[in-house]
């Protein structure tokens, strides 16, 4: 039996394919390596001979897909003398820009839509202790003013327009081809920023470029019908959707994400929030699996193409789940009127009673 080999991060896995040097100081939660779950029961629900997987960024430590980015982000930061990191954020680039500051011993402000942030990313992002600052705006309105403050203030931007957030969160893409022993045909993201699926592209696309892989899948990003630039073909000034992960209506990696869905011959589209809520809903109840809304577009866009035929049947299809459902409990719990809670006296016969009722057609 052999001991020693416990894992440290992202960085120090893929150190070869990161900008980093043997005496760069990482800042390292223990990011990355979350399973590749493959899907049981959705794909018999959809009655299609489909292989569909979803790599479960939830179980990073600040609970989402952006700790990926924050740990190159924030040690490119530290190791550039820079003492404080900013970012705009609907909740979960703060809880990670929070944390992975507290981690460093550095100060963290960050930017939030006043009253649109989920309750759990707020409490992280206080808990962490960072200088939280609602503002009477969205988040592309955050997004400029912090443009503006880095030009005039002595602050690192970790939203996705810093290159090194995207260095971290093309690891995702590493590790499905190592598990899969191939890229599949089709990878599902979320899309808001579009960084993620702009990163995820960068991965594939380096393992294909040194022979690792054969061949790249198709990307294909999916929108909230109510936060859906890419398919008005601009900025949309007013977004409004349940997925408060994806609610941006001018993305900065905009034309990035346009190249990678032409180079891949993928595509974008757009889902309702019922149909979000719903693949949401599906994902916990089939297969045990709670992520947060935004993450269910992934799979709500993935099922509703596999039915069409779009995603034709025999494909591999991965679906990255962004963030945690506990990221967003009020909006679990709020869908969940069928759901039974029961109120009973402390006696064996009145546990007893629903417990044998609720068996019944079992």
């Amino acid at each position: 039996m052999s001991f020693g080999n416990r894992y440290t991060g992202l960085i120090h896995k893929y150190r070869d394919h990161l900008p980093v040097s043997d005496d760069t100081r990482i800042i390292s939660l223990g990011e990355g390596n979350t399973p590749l779950i493959r899907l049981k029961n959705v794909p018999q629900w959809l009655k299609k001979d489909v292989d569909i997987y979803v790599k479960y960024e939830g179980l990073n430590p600040t609970g989402s897909f952006k700790d990926r980015g924050m740990t190159m982000a924030v040690t490119k930061a530290v190791e550039a003398g820079s003492k404080a990191i900013i970012c705009a954020s609907t909740g979960n680039t703060s809880a990670a820009a929070a944390a992975y500051a507290a981690r460093a011993g550095i100060r963290a402000f960050v930017l939030i839509p006043e009253g649109k942030i989920a309750v759990g990313k707020l409490a992280q992002a206080m808990m962490y202790g960072a200088v939280t600052l609602q503002i009477r705006g969205n988040f592309d309105a955050g997004m400029e003013l912090v443009k503006q403050v880095a030009e005039h203030v002595p602050v690192t931007i970790v939203n996705s327009i810093n290159p090194f957030r995207l260095q971290g969160q093309k690891t995702a893409a590493f590790e499905i081809i190592e598990e899969l022993g191939a890229a599949p045909d089709f990878h599902c993201l979320p899309v808001g920023n579009a960084g993620n699926i702009t990163a995820h592209w960068m991965g594939y696309s380096e393992y294909f470029e040194r022979g690792v892989v054969s061949q790249r899948p198709r990307m294909v990003g999916y929108q909230a019908a109510g936060s859906a630039p890419f398919m008005r073909g601009g900025p949309v000034a007013q977004p409004e959707t349940v997925a408060t992960a994806i609610r941006i209506g001018n993305p900065q990696s905009w034309e990035k994400a346009w190249e990678l869905q032409k180079a891949s011959q993928g595509w974008f589209d757009e889902l309702t929030d019922a149909e979000i809520l719903q693949a949401q809903r599906l994902l916990a109840m089939q297969e045990g699996v709670f992520c947060e809304p935004a993450s269910a577009a992934s799979l709500a866009g993935a099922m509703r193409d596999i039915r069409s035929g779009k995603i034709p049947e025999g494909s591999k299809v991965v679906c990255t789940l962004t963030g945690n459902g506990l990221k967003d409990p009020d909006t679990a719990i709020s869908q969940c009127q069928s759901a039974v809670l029961e109120t009973l006296d402390a006696s064996l016969g009145e546990v007893e009673k629903s417990i044998v009722k609720h068996m019944q057609g079992l």
